[in-house]
């Protein structure tokens, strides 16, 4: 039995059959926010989605029972678990809120396509580098949201009220949201020089600490792309060595079937 569950598994065209299930799911979901939609056939839609959710179920079962160690080992199949378990809890009550949570069953596409998860493993490697660079900027906005605050709360207290208000502020700055004419330009009205504190906290934070984000992020895109390759290039040399290993054999078997066929002569 375990068998032949394994041999469904690793059928070429499975994964393609549940990336599909997962496309169709989610187009489900979305129709279901359409009140009109769910008015003339709601039912039919919830019970859709039920059958797709036991279908997902199903799979997730079959490859524990195929290789339950295995499963907890991989962060991916993981992850599809959570997924599933958090749609099948109950969304009555309080937990009526987990309702909403159905559609992280389209997550699912992530670990289902290889590019995504390529993706995904480089972000993830990109966080250690990336939190330097969270404490520098936190760093940055704590010393420029308290001289904001001490030198514009008492003319623009809804601005610079508070360091909460003036961290906000500066957030909004940072974006390039409005910064001008929305809050830089009325704050010179009454400061004039206010733009040499607003100027170097731009250049700082929208012109070099968030492109060192993408520094990093681009970085640690292209080292786990280099990672895959090697790995696919041991896989290769790998492969190349036990064929050339088979051959050689052959070859000796060949040449000493040659010399008993000889000897027989």
């Amino acid at each position: 039995m375990k068998a032949k569950v394994q041999r469904l598994l690793e059928w070429p065209h499975f994964e393609s059959v549940v990336l599909g299930l997962i496309v169709i799911n989610s187009i489900i979901l979305a129709l279901e926010t359409s009140p009109a939609i769910m008015e003339s056939v709601g039912s039919v839609l919830y019970s859709i989605d039920r059958i797709f959710l036991m279908l997902f179920t199903l799979e997730i079962i079959m490859r524990l029972y195929v290789d339950f160690k295995g499963f907890w080992r991989d962060p991916w199949r993981v992850f599809d678990f959570v997924v599933i378990a958090l749609a099948l809890m109950p969304a009555t009550g309080p937990l009526a809120v987990l309702r909403s949570l159905r559609i992280l069953r389209v997550l699912r596409l992530i670990s289902a396509v290889p590019a995504m998860r390529r993706v995904v493993s480089g972000l993830l490697g990109a966080v250690p580098g990336m939190a330097s660079i969270i404490l520098l900027i936190g760093i940055l906005f704590f010393v420029f949201a308290v001289i904001s605050t001490t030198l514009f709360a008492q003319a623009f207290p809804e601005w610079f009220g508070s360091l909460g208000a003036s961290a906000y502020t500066l957030f909004q700055i940072m974006t390039l949201e409005s910064w001008s004419m929305g809050i830089v330009r009325p704050v010179m009205e009454v400061y004039p020089f206010a733009w040499i504190l607003f100027v170097p906290f731009i250049v700082l934070t929208a012109f070099t600490v968030l492109n060192l984000f993408i520094g990093v992020i681009v970085d640690a895109m292209q080292t786990e792309h280099e990672s895959m390759a090697s790995e696919e290039r041991g896989q290769m040399i790998s492969d190349n060595e036990q064929i050339l290993a088979e051959l050689k054999a052959l070859k000796t078997a060949i040449h000493n079937m040659q010399i008993d066929k000889n000897e027989k002569r």
